[in-house]
């Protein structure tokens, strides 16, 4: 089943390949603000569906741009595919996206290809049997301080995104770890994280064709992924954290509050921040050196500010 979805990867990605030469020519149609979709994403989910089916007649499909619409309705095999990860990307010509596949069998993810075209990087787990980059055994960072992370991200787009509460969560990581970096394809974050590229890796909003790969390439290499409560049931829930054990930890003490299943009062907490930094009267702290005219002092190398 593996290998099945590594030929249709491939032929979805010499699609992608083929269509990057002359991206200006690609016909793009808005799915909703922000949202696109591309006749190349359509033609990759297509070729996906044919060698899938071909092989395996009897599964069912859970695509992007399609949904349930190919395969059986009813097994207990069903393909989840992101054609096109990272389209927005795609369309203005920046290399970052991917074609992600996952099976499903009876709920639990068993196989998983994550394919890179523009760098020919195939990412690749079954269910106990390890991560694998190119050939090569993956496993997350060792990092164990949130401190020392470069952690990925993904920013809000679409309306109702709720951009103000993210934003606050988006500050809560940065002044924590070591970096923040928001490449625009969920699914190759998870693979960076699995294998050891980034710490971690947090996002809202994501469909279960976003992570699904991802996720069975994470817990692989020997990390955990869940939504910002820690559950591990989170492929239907549009919020997700990833990183090796100590980091997701860390990651969801930090992010715990802003989870959509949060208790009452860290919701309420949330809201009120949000309220009083949108509030006319707040203001930016300003030193009184500052206010004087004055330059602040500049602490020496290894001088208490």
């Amino acid at each position: 089943m593996l290998n099945v979805a590594i030929k249709a990867a491939r032929a979805a990605g010499a699609i992608i390949n083929r269509a990057a030469l002359d991206v200006e020519s690609v016909r793009v149609s808005v799915k909703q603000t922000n949202d696109f979709v591309t006749e190349i994403d359509q033609a990759a989910e297509a070729a996906i569906i044919e060698t899938l089916l071909t092989a395996y007649p009897g599964h069912g499909i859970l695509a992007e741009e399609s949904g349930s619409e190919h395969g059986a309705k009813d097994s207990e095999f069903v393909w989840i595919i992101d054609p096109l990860d990272g389209t927005t990307n795609f369309i203005h010509g920046f290399p970052v996206y991917c074609v992600s596949i996952a099976l499903s069998v009876k709920g639990k993810i068993e196989q998983a290809v994550v394919y890179d075209p523009t760098r020919n990087d195939l990412f690749c787990a079954t269910k106990g049997r390890g991560a694998y980059m190119n050939d090569r055994r993956v496993r997350v960072a060792k990092r164990t301080r949130l401190q020392e992370c470069l952690i990925s991200t993904g920013f809000p787009y679409r309306p109702g995104d709720q951009l103000k509460t993210y934003l606050h969560m988006l500050g809560d990581v940065m002044s924590q770890c070591a970096g923040v970096r928001r490449p625009g394809a969920a699914a190759l974050d998870l693979a960076y994280v699995a294998a050891g590229f980034s710490d971690g890796f947090f996002e809202t909003g994501l469909k279960p064709w976003d992570v699904a790969a991802g996720s069975l390439l994470v817990t692989e290499a020997g990390g955990l992924i869940g939504n910002f409560s820690g559950d591990a049931q989170f492929l239907d829930q549009g919020e997700c954290v990833a990183g090796n054990p100590k980091i997701y930890g860390q990651m969801v003490a930090t992010l715990g509050k802003y989870s959509k299943f949060a208790g009452a009062g860290d919701k309420a907490a949330v809201r009120q921040t949000v309220l009083e930094a949108d509030s006319p009267s707040a203001t930016l702290s300003v030193p009184r050196a500052a206010k004087a005219g004055k330059a602040p002092k500049i602490p020496a190398s290894g001088e208490a500010p």
